[in-house]
């Protein structure tokens, strides 16, 4: 894809889309694609950055370290003190993908009720780390009781 390929995401911006500092783009990229299926809105490969959304609505950008806007110090895992949560309505094609590449997983996946005001919430969750170290939740509502 050149520079002026490409455009904004199909569901529109997003009021917040964290961006990623990261290793190696091609690693990030192919982590965030394959597993839980984002795809390239646009990206400017000359400044080795992606911007990515996903089917349902979340976005994320990803821009390899070069030093900008990294205000302390980065060791890995990155993204030490975050997560970041995707919900799916179907959490089997990443389950599936997880184990096709035999990703290892920081929690494995598991059902879990919430209470949320007078109800409980719940989903199937699993978590894993990207290649940067950073934490992801992929997870699917479950309803409530």
């Amino acid at each position: 894809m050149t520079e002026a390929q490409g455009g904004p995401p199909k569901s529109c911006w997003a009021k917040m889309v964290p961006e990623l500092h990261v290793t190696d783009i091609a690693a990030s990229l192919a982590f965030w694609r394959d597993l839980p299926g984002f795809r390239i809105a646009y990206e400017r490969p000359a400044e080795r950055f992606a911007y990515l959304e996903h089917a349902e609505g979340a976005q994320l950008m990803l821009c390899q370290r070069n030093g900008r806007f990294e205000t302390g110090g980065m060791a890995h895992p990155l993204g030490q003190g975050v997560m970041f949560q995707i919900y799916v309505t179907n959490i089997e094609p990443a389950l599936a993908a997880l184990a096709t590449r035999n990703w290892p997983l920081y929690l494995g996946s598991r059902e879990v009720w919430r209470r949320v005001g007078a109800r409980d919430s719940g989903q199937r969750e699993v978590f894993v780390q990207d290649p940067d170290g950073y934490l992801v939740m992929v997870a699917a509502d479950l309803g409530w009781r």
